[in-house]
């Protein structure tokens, strides 16, 4: 094998990168001005040195604690669970949320053999007893994996007397239409129908 094809195929383990697009990149790459692909390759080779996961949330950052965190503005009342840190961006992103993060980390998946002791659980617990919180807010993937997690994290913090332990609303997205949405989206929408 050889240059070319080394980095193709390194390529196309990323998530989202078949061995087509991977060989677009590469091509691109070889195209493109070489200060850009040095400067490119320094930010991938220092990538894991500079960004680690923050040791109160979970979340990616430089800093630790974390810019949320450290944030005195924040609300410090409220705790968004998701379950990975990429997820702390999306919200962000919306720009609707100003509470604090904990990153689980994944999802309880018996099948992949990962338990409540797998992932930050146990912190959320001792961030929830030891803090000032009164909301926690469960942001995880509407699926199997993310409804057995938000279960067993509502069972464990209903203990917590004065915690509200809520979840996302999901259902049909905006845009959306009735005749491409699945079973389970559909009687989504209908549980958690609002009035107008």
């Amino acid at each position: 094998m050889n240059a070319l094809e080394e980095l193709i195929e390194s390529f196309s383990h990323l998530p989202g990168i078949g061995k087509k697009s991977a060989s677009r990149i590469v091509n691109y790459l070889l195209r493109t001005d070489s200060a850009y692909v040095q400067h490119f390759a320094r930010q991938l080779a220092t990538l894991q040195e500079k960004i680690k996961q923050c040791s109160i949330c979970g979340a990616w950052t430089e800093d630790d604690p974390c810019p949320i965190c450290s944030n005195t503005l924040r609300d410090k009342t409220l705790i968004c669970v998701v379950e990975q840190p990429q997820d702390v961006e999306i919200i962000e992103s919306s720009h609707e949320y100003a509470g604090l993060y904990h990153v689980l980390g994944g999802a309880i998946s018996p099948i992949d053999g990962i338990g409540p002791d797998q992932l930050r659980i146990a912190q959320l617990a001792s961030r929830v007893k030891n803090g000032n919180i009164q909301e926690v807010i469960i942001a995880t993937n509407p699926t199997v994996e993310g409804d057995t997690t938000a279960l067993y994290i509502q069972q464990l913090l209903v203990k917590h007397d004065g915690i509200k332990v809520t979840r996302l609303a999901s259902g049909i997205p905006v845009g959306g239409d009735l005749e491409y949405t699945d079973r389970l989206t559909l009687m989504r929408s209908f549980r958690g129908r609002v009035e107008v």
